[in-house]
């Protein structure tokens, strides 16, 4: 296992929708592997083939549930249904994230309360997960990805207008930029 570079905004991967898995072959086994170990070192609670420069249909997840249940798992090729989110402006403390591909940073956004995600593991095992709040938000956070979606890009003007100055001043502004957990300090 490895832990692979992570993209960060400008890079056009990140902003270009993934292609279906067609077989689940060793490099697609090699890629999860390695993009657990990424996301663990990171550390993240998930994180998408995209964001490691891979523009495949695939993300991984870990995170404790509300009874301190792991919850560690792959989705290939995943479908998404979700319930409307509540109108208004998100809860700055409830309803901040952050992403391994804009690191460093956490905003407000709405997001569904409750989503239905389908899929296959690596076995080619359906997968079917309903999930609701944090676990909610992290599969529409991942799926994102696969649409060529930052959370970044679905803020509110006034936060998306902040995301740009902080791009430019960091020149994340063109593909090429990465950081590679364990090995890049990204404070500051």
């Amino acid at each position: 296992m490895a832990v692979l570079p992570i993209r960060i905004m400008g890079d056009p991967v990140l902003h270009s929708p993934a292609s279906e898995v067609t077989e689940i072959t060793d490099e697609v086994r090699t890629l999860v592997a390695d993009m657990y170990e990424t996301m663990d070192l990171a550390p993240g609670v998930g994180l998408a083939a995209p964001q490691v420069g891979v523009p495949q249909r695939i993300y991984v997840y870990s995170y404790v549930d509300d009874d301190d249940r792991p919850w560690r798992g792959e989705i290939i090729n995943p479908e998404l249904w979700m319930t409307p989110p509540e109108p208004g402006s998100p809860d700055p403390d409830e309803e901040s994230e952050g992403c391994l591909s804009f690191p460093g940073e956490r905003f407000p956004l709405r997001r569904s309360d409750r989503v239905l995600v389908t899929g296959v593991d690596l076995s080619g095992e359906p997968v079917r997960i309903e999930v609701d709040g944090w676990r909610a938000r992290i599969m529409q956070h991942e799926f994102d990805h696969l649409d060529g979606i930052l959370y970044v890009d679905r803020l509110s003007d006034g936060d998306w207008k902040t995301v740009q100055k902080i791009a430019r001043k960091r020149g994340w502004t063109r593909g090429g930029a990465s950081w590679t957990p364990g090995v890049d300090d990204l404070e500051g």
